[in-house]
């Protein structure tokens, strides 16, 4: 994580990697460059074993991100579109399989692209000005940033649907009512909120954290027999690592853990 990136910035927090999409003259439109640095960012962030939380921000000013950049997809020829697919696939399933928990900080636009990146994180965080939908079906194509299977599992089919289907968009107020926004914050608070949730994750076990993630991750699409198997395994998994040693004995000697990681 020690380059440069033209279009992200990443910042660490102690052990909390900060993740800023940084195309403010554009509203971090996502155009394939920057697509391909998200990946790439992605990627290093999730080796990184030291990072225990990641918050997705934003540098600009109106946008947490505007969605996909239609100026440049409008010289594109369909071999061009082809070739951008796995690109785009890359850039939201880095930030979707992050092993740590994700947290969005969203205020102003979250559209199209732009939610669905939020969607990849666990958690979002939006203040009041935050604006969010998904009208690919106005310009002619459809969610294909994961959005309609993410939304789907965040607030139902019916709801999904209504806001596909119509593309329209929805305020932060309403978005809780939803249940697509977690936390509702004042006018630009989001990011510092989701640095301090982030900050209350990293210190927590780190080896729990990434096996209850897994747990929720894959546990929840399926049966309730075979999700409690997946829980199985991941509680097998953490119950016999050094943290749950070192969780038990700190617990027993009234002092803050100091987490193997292991």
């Amino acid at each position: 994580m020690g380059e440069t990136y033209e279009y992200l910035q990443v910042r660490r927090h102690d052990r909390v990697a900060e993740i800023v999409l940084d195309r403010p003259k554009v509203h971090n439109a996502l155009s394939t460059a920057m697509a391909r640095q998200i990946a790439a960012v992605a990627a290093a962030v999730a080796a990184d074993r030291e990072i225990r939380a990641v918050v997705l921000s934003s540098a600009a000013e109106r946008a947490f991100c505007v969605g996909a950049d239609l100026k440049e997809r409008n010289s594109y020829s369909d071999d061009d579109l082809r070739r951008q697919r796995p690109v785009f696939r890359a850039a939201f399933g880095g930030i979707l399989e992050l092993p740590m928990p994700a947290i969005a900080a969203v205020h102003g636009f979250a559209l199209g692209g732009g939610l669905e990146l939020a969607l990849s994180c666990d958690l979002m965080v939006a203040d009041e000005t935050t604006v969010l939908g998904l009208p690919e079906v106005t310009v002619g194509v459809i969610p294909g940033g994961g959005g309609t299977q993410l939304l789907a599992r965040r607030v139902g089919y019916s709801r999904a649907a209504d806001l596909i289907f119509t593309g329209r968009r929805v305020d932060v107020a309403e978005a809780v009512r939803l249940g697509l926004v977690d936390r509702q914050v004042p006018a630009g608070a989001a990011t510092t909120v989701a640095l301090e949730l982030a900050a209350t994750i990293a210190a927590n076990s780190p080896v729990g954290v990434r096996n209850a993630k897994r747990a929720l991750r894959l546990g929840t699409d399926g049966s309730l027999a075979a999700g409690l198997e997946v829980e199985d395994a991941a509680w097998r998994a953490t119950a016999f690592s050094g943290d749950r040693r070192e969780g038990v004995a700190a617990f027993n000697e009234k002092r803050t853990p100091d987490w193997p990681g292991e």
